[in-house]
């Protein structure tokens, strides 16, 4: 069994088949936090703002880059303080917003020594605003607070049930990997997090463990230790 995790929840799943918050989708997410809590074990979350707004795609429309990555970290500390508000109003349980950019009014500046302390009192914590840094996704940043918080894993919650050889929405003869190693998801540029976020968990020896968000219990079996989804490490 794990003892500290970092979930990264991709913005896609908050927005469910709506798109903007699916408050549905986003209180289904709070319930697997939840049901995994009762483990007493410490979990922080970083979640995408891919929902809200890409800033690839703003880039596209003539948005500077650098300001439509901006933009995107705003979109996360709206999703973590929609996703504080439900677990601390449906679930009761205590959480912490940590902002990479100050929004003093709604969130507490990111601090590593604070993170950890509340996490040793049983609170969640929510990290927000990605690294604070344009050029880096919110992948990057979910490894880089997995990191600085000494996590166990990080666990990746999307829609899809682990890592394929190829997209299984594309094609029926997709394979799924029970297990992969860093070296072989960079050299086949296997669809898992983007090189930079693959490359810091290598060089620190975090693992990956990619996982269906929405199938039930699956946050709280993996936190046991049972097999879910696909685990991304060093390999043999």
């Amino acid at each position: 069994m794990y003892k500290r995790v970092l979930l990264k929840v991709s913005g896609e799943v908050f927005g469910g088949t709506k798109g903007g918050l699916d408050y549905e989708a986003i209180t289904k997410v709070a319930k697997e936090i939840a049901e995994a809590a009762e483990l007493s074990v410490d979990i922080g979350v970083v979640i995408g703002g891919g929902n809200i707004i890409r800033g690839v795609d703003a880039d596209k429309f003539g948005v500077l880059r650098t300001t439509a990555d901006y933009m995107g970290m705003l979109a996360t500390v709206i999703n973590s303080l929609a996703l504080q508000s439900v677990l601390e109003e449906k679930f009761k349980i205590q959480t912490r917003v940590q902002s990479a950019i100050a929004v003093a009014s709604v969130a507490e500046n990111f601090i590593r020594r604070r993170a950890v302390r509340h996490l040793e009192k049983g609170r969640i914590v929510i990290f927000a605003a990605g690294t604070g840094n344009p050029y880096f996704s919110t992948d990057t940043a979910a490894v880089l607070r997995a990191i600085e918080i000494n996590a166990d894993v990080m666990i990746k919650a999307t829609k899809v049930d682990g890592v394929y050889d190829k997209d299984p929405k594309k094609f029926d003869d997709a394979v799924k990997y029970e297990s992969v190693s860093y070296d072989e998801v960079l050299n086949k540029q296997l669809r898992v997090a983007d090189m930079t976020a693959i490359a810091l968990c290598r060089e620190n020896n975090l693992p990956i463990l990619i996982m269906d968000i929405f199938a039930e219990g699956n946050i709280r079996n993996a936190i046991l230790g049972k097999k879910v989804g696909s685990l991304v490490n060093q390999g043999a």
